[in-house]
Parts: structure tokens; sequence; C-alpha cells
């Protein structure tokens, strides 16, 4: 693969994950495009470190996207053991509904019986722990995620001399580490737009280094 080639794969996949981005906010089926993305991202990094000669720059990517699979696979885990645990905690008067798959009067059931904030931690206090649990978990994993990707982008700036790789990488893990509020994600997803631009600036051959001052005297 060329570096011509694996720029603009780079570029695509960071421009899917923009727009996977946005379509999150409409219709759900948009985000699988940021999936396409992040596995040509994987290749033209892939194709760029094999071009340099610096396995680091796929390997820390790789890195990235396997920690970040492994915390969805978490994440969805620790969903599906909290589910599981407060089925089994219900109380005796919600059993019936459940046996009949009557949710609609499970529902009317809850309203009677939770009547203020300590009948709902009764209730619900273990899943409502189990899902803070779960976001930690998801929280770790991507902070740790964009840790690798900063330094697969910082080796690539550096290779490049393409700044803007750096400053995405940058970006992304402060986005990461502020995702517990709104901003973070706004971040997140700035950073992917700075990665597009900065996979479409990369140029076949790295700029010519300023011949110093000694350097010329010695071949005068």
């Amino acid at each position: 693969m060329t570096l011509e080639s694996s720029k603009y794969m780079g570029g695509v996949g960071a421009l899917l994950l923009v727009i996977a981005g946005i379509g999150t906010f409409g219709t759900p089926f948009v985000g699988l495009l940021g999936l396409v993305g992040i596995i040509l991202i994987l290749i033209a990094l892939h194709g760029m470190a094999d071009f340099y000669g610096d396995r680091g720059i796929f390997n820390n990517a790789l890195y990235a996207f396997i920690t970040g699979i492994i915390g969805v696979v978490a994440f969805f885990g620790t969903l599906v053991v909290a589910l599981i645990s407060f089925i089994a905690s219900l109380p005796s008067w919600a059993q019936p509904y459940i046996n009949a798959g009557d949710w609609q009067g499970l529902a009317n059931a809850f309203q009677q019986h939770i009547t203020d904030f300590t009948s709902f931690l009764d209730i619900f206090g273990t899943v409502f722990l189990m899902l803070i649990l779960a976001l930690v978990v998801l929280f770790v994993f991507l902070v740790v995620a964009m840790f690798f990707f900063r330094r697969s982008l910082g080796r690539l700036s550096t290779k490049t001399h393409v700044g803007l790789f750096g400053t995405a990488g940058l970006l992304m893990l402060i986005g990461a580490i502020l995702t517990i509020i709104v901003i973070g994600l706004i971040l997140v997803w700035i950073g992917w737009i700075l990665l597009t631009v900065a996979f479409f600036s990369v140029r076949e051959t790295a700029p010519a280094q300023p011949t110093s001052t000694v350097s010329q005297a010695s071949t005068q």
C-alpha cells in the first residue's frame, strides 16, 4: 500500500467518523459508519507504519481499538448482570406479573409500592449502582484507548511533519476525559475533523530539513 492510498483511506475513515457523530443524533444506523471508519483508519495507519518504518504508529492504534472493544463488551456485560440481579431481587409481589408477562400491570404495581425515595432505593438501588459501575468501566477504557491512539497520532505527526495529527490526538484524549460532560463528546468530534484534515495534508515526501551553517561551511 502506497502512502498516497493510505492517506486517502485514513481521510475517508476519519470523515466517516465525523458523519457518524452527526448521524447518532438522527438515525442510530448511521452510527455504523463509525465502525467502517475505524477499520479504514487502522488499515491506513498500518500502511503508513510500513512506509515510515515505525510499527508504533499502527501498534498503538491497534491497542486503542482492542481496549475500546473490551470496554464496550465490559459495559454491556455489566448491564446484563445488572438486569439479571434486578430481576432476581424483585419483591415477591412483582413475580406474578413477571411470570404472566404483564408488564403494564408490573408498572402499575411499581407506582403503588414506590411511595418515597427510600422505597425507590430498596427496589432499584442495586441496578442503579450497577449502572454507575458500567459507566465508570466504559469511561476508564475509553480514556485508556484514547491514550494509546494519541501516542499513535503523535508518532505519525513526527514522521509526516503534520502537526494536526498531534493536535487531533490531544484533543480527543482531553475529550475522552471530559466525557462526563457534554463538551467532552464535542471535543472528540472536533478531533475527528482535525484528523480528517491531517490525513489529507500528508505529502509524499517529508519536508527537507534545514541545512546547518556548519554543514554549509564544510562543503565550500
